[in-house]
C-alpha cells in the first residue's frame, strides 16, 4: 500500500520515553533487562525531542533500507528462477489472505501503541482475541478454498490457499511481541527481527524455486519468513502468550482499533483492486508484470517515506494538543522527504527501460511501462502519506474513511475504462486517481491542524529546486551519451546514475536554500568527520 501498515508487527516507531518508562508490565525478564527497561535516564542524559525522532527516524530508515536492498537483490535472485505467471499467481492469492489479514489484527496493536499506559491484562485479551478471529479465518480458507479454484478455473488454488492461510493461526505471535518492541522504542531490536527474517525467507524460497518448486517455494519462503520473525522478536521483547476472556477490558481497545482496520482495509482494498481486476481479465503474467513495475515504483517511497511515516505518527500523538508543533513536523517532514525521495523518480524517468533489462532480463522488459508511469504519481504519495499520519495521530479516522471509501470505488472504475490499454493504461488510471486522493486527505489534515493548504508548495520547494537541476543534468548526459554506450544497460545506468548523484549532491550542499541550512550543515560535519582518518 501507499501507507505503510499501520499495525506493530510491520514497523517501529519512537514513543517518548518518560511518559512509558513505568507503563511498561514487569514480566519476568531477568533482573537485569527489568533494572535497564525501568531506569530513567538522568536529565542530562536526555535526548531532546528532535534528536529522538532523529534517530528513531535513522534506526527506522536504515531497517526500511536493509530490508529493500536484500528484498530487491533476492527478487532478482527469484525473477531469474520463476515466471511471471508464478508471481501473478500467488499474487492473486494474496488479494483476499492480505484483506484477512487486517481483519485478524484488528487494529489492535496500534491502539496498544497509541495508548497512554498498559498492562499484561492488556496485552492477553489482544493475544486471545487475535487467535480467535486468526483461528476463525484460516477455517474459513480451508473450506471455501474449492469454491476460489473453481471461480480462477485452476484446481491448483485449493492447496495454495490453505496452505497460504496456515499464517493466521501464528500470526498473533508476531503481532504481540511486535507491539512491545514498537511501543518500547526498541527499533534497533525491529531492524534486526526484519532483516533476519527476510534473509530466511528469502533464501528458503530461492532455494525452493531453484530445485523447481515454482509459485511453491513463495509460499513456503513467506511461512519460514513468519515463523523466524516469531521466534526472534518473542525472546527479544520478554513477551509470552496469555489468555484472557475479559472482553470487557478489550472494548476500548477493539474501538480504536476497528476504526484503524476499516481504513486500512479500504485502503488496502484500493490498492489491491488493480491486481483483482488483472488477474480476472489479462491473467496472471500482466499481474506479475504490474506488480513488478509497481513495486519497484513504490521502492523509494516505502522505504523513505515510510520511515518518517511512523515516526511523524508517534510525535503528532503525543503532542496532539500542540497544533503549533504539529503543524512544524508536518511540514517539515513533507520538504525533507520530498529532498530525499524525488531524485529517484527522476531518475526513473530515463531509466526504467534499460533497470528492468539489464536487472531483471528481456522476459519481464514490459514492466518498465508501468515503472516510468507511476513515478509520476510520486508527488500525491507523499501527500497522501504523511497526511494519513497527521489524521490518525489526531483521532481523525473516522474522517478519512470516506474519502478512501470513495478513492476505491474511483480507483476500481478507473482501471475497467483504462483496461483496453493494458497495464500501461492501469498505471496511468492509478496515477490521476492518486491526485484526488492526495488532494482530499491534504485538505482534511490542513483543516485538522489549521494550516493552510498553500503551505505544501511552500515546502516542495527546495525539492523543486534541486530536481530541476537534477532532470536537466540528465537531459544533458543523456543527450550527449554515444549509441554505442546506450546499449550496454549497466554502464548507461552508472553514467546517468553517477552524473546525477554528483550534480544532486553538489545542489545540495553548496545551494543557499534557507530552508536547508540546517540540513546541510549536518550533512557537511558528517562528510567532513568521515574524510578524517581513523
Amino acid at each position: 500500500p501507499h501507507r505503510p501498515p499501520r499495525t506493530a508487527a510491520h514497523a517501529a516507531t519512537p514513543a517518548p520515553a518518560p511518559r512509558h518508562a513505568h507503563a511498561y508490565p514487569p514480566w519476568p525478564q531477568g533482573p537485569r533487562l527489568r533494572q535497564l527497561r525501568h531506569r530513567r535516564p538522568p536529565a542530562g542524559a536526555r535526548m531532546s525531542q528532535g534528536q529522538s525522532i532523529r534517530q528513531g527516524a535513522a534506526w527506522i530508515f536504515a531497517s526500511n533500507t536493509g530490508r529493500q536492498i536484500l528484498g530487491f537483490s533476492f527478487g532478482i535472485v527469484l525473477a531469474r528462477l520463476l515466471a511471471p505467471e508464478d508471481f501473478g499467481t500467488l499474487l492473486t492469492i494474496q488479494v483476499f489472505t492480505g484483506l484477512a489479514g487486517f481483519i485478524s489484527g484488528g487494529g489492535m496493536g496500534q491502539a496498544l501503541v497509541r495508548a497512554k499506559s498498559v498492562t499484561r491484562a492488556d496485552y492477553d485479551i489482544v493475544f486471545t482475541l487475535q487467535l480467535i478471529v486468526g483461528s476463525l479465518i484460516y477455517a474459513f480458507f480451508f473450506f471455501t478454498a474449492p469454491l476460489f479454484a473453481r471461480w480462477y478455473d485452476n484446481p491448483l488454488y485449493t492447496d495454495l490457499l490453505r496452505l497460504s492461510a496456515l499464517s493466521f493461526i501464528f500470526r498473533p505471535f508476531i503481532n504481540l511481541p511486535g507491539s512491545v518492541l514498537y511501543r518500547n522504542m526498541r527499533y534497533k531490536a525491529q531492524a534486526y527481527v526484519g532483516v533476519i527474517s527476510l534473509i530466511v525467507s528469502s533464501a528458503s524460497s530461492i532455494a525452493l524455486a531453484y530445485l523447481g518448486y515454482g509459485v511453491w517455494s513463495l509460499i513456503w519462503g513467506g511461512i519460514v519468513g513468519a515463523a523466524t520473525s516469531a521466534a526472534t522478536q518473542i525472546p527479544l521483547s520478554g513477551w509470552r502468550p496469555g489468555l484472557s476472556l475479559d472482553f470487557k477490558r478489550g472494548r476500548g481497545i477493539a474501538r480504536y482499533g476497528i476504526l484503524v482496520s476499516a481504513n486500512d482495509i479500504v485502503g488496502y482494498l484500493r490498492n489491491q483492486v488493480g491486481i483483482f481486476i488483472l488477474s480476472r481479465t489479462l491473467g496472471p503474467a500482466s499481474v506479475g508484470l504490474y506488480n513488478k513495475g509497481e513495486s519497484l515504483a513504490k521502492m523509494p517511497h516505502a522505504f523513505i517515506t515510510g520511515s518518517v511515516y511512523h515516526v511523524l505518527f508517534r510525535t503528532m500523538a503525543a503532542e496532539q494538543d500542540n497544533l503549533d508543533k504539529s503543524r512544524y513536523l508536518f511540514f517539515r517532514s513533507i520538504a525533507l522527504v520530498a529532498v530525499y525521495t524525488t531524485p529517484f523518480y527522476i531518475g526513473l524517468l530515463w531509466l526504467a527501460e534499460p533497470l528492468i533489462r539489464g536487472v531483471y532480463g528481456e522476459k519481464w522488459v514490459a514492466a518498465a511501462g508501468p515503472l516510468l508511469i507511476l513515478s509520476f504519481a510520486w508527488p500525491f504519495w507523499l501527500m497522501d502519506n504523511l497526511s494519513g499520519a497527521v489524521l490518525a495521530a489526531q483521532s481523525w479516522l473516522e474522517r478519512e474513511l470516506p474519502v478512501q471509501i470513495a478513492t476505491l470505488l474511483i480507483t476500481a472504475l478507473a482501471i475497467v475504462i483504462a483496461l483496453p490499454y493494458g497495464i500501461e493504461g492501469v498505471a496511468w488510471a492509478i496515477v490521476g486517481v492518486s491526485v484526488y486522493s492526495a488532494f482530499h486527505l491534504y485538505w482534511l489534515a490542513t483543516r485538522c491542524l489549521q494550516a493552510h493548504i498553500g503551505h505544501f508548495l511552500r515546502a516542495v520547494a527546495p525539492a523543486a529546486l534541486l530536481n530541476l537541476l537534477l532532470a536537466m543534468t540528465l537531459y544533458l548526459v543523456d543527450l550527449g551519451m554515444p549509441d554505442s554506450l546506450r546499449q550496454h544497460d549497466f554502464l548507461y545506468l552508472g553514467c546517468m546514475g553517477m552524473a546525477g548523484g554528483l550534480i544532486y549532491g553538489l545542489a545540495f550542499l553548496y545551494l543557499p536554500i534557507a530552508s536547508l541550512r540546517t540540513e546541510r550543515q549536518r550533512w557537511k560535519v558528517k562528510l567532513k568527520l568521515a574524510s578524517l582518518p581513523a
